[in-house]
């Protein structure tokens, strides 16, 4: 597996993770705190956060196909997307859990 695809995933899970993060903060301010433009923040981050979370899952599933993960983890890492905080945690795991890999299908692998 090439490092681009892990880190191809691995930025889009922090996009993700902090435009929910935002997202979260928005809808607290639009609906119980009331704040004024809070509605704006909330549109205007909704939309981005919907887009690029389809580019998320898109690089998650081809990450997990190329690694070969069951369905079951698939869909751990694809619904990470829609938890605040949880594309960060999982991000951090499936990377440690990867780099390992990636580091002996490198071509400076292959050579040494």
């Amino acid at each position: 597996m090439k490092k681009s695809v892990l880190t191809r995933y691995r930025v889009m899970a922090y996009v993700t993770g902090v435009l929910l993060v935002l997202l979260t903060i928005g809808v607290i301010a639009k609906y119980l705190l009331d704040m004024d433009g809070a509605a704006d923040f909330t549109r205007v981050v909704g939309i981005a956060h919907g887009w690029l979370y389809v580019l998320y899952l898109i690089f998650a599933f081809d990450l997990g196909s190329k690694a070969k993960w069951p369905v079951g983890k698939q869909l751990w890492v694809l619904l990470a997307g829609t938890v605040p905080t949880a594309a960060f945690f999982v991000e951090r795991r499936i990377s440690h859990e990867l780099e390992a890999k990636v580091a002996e299908d490198s071509p400076a692998a292959a050579k040494a």
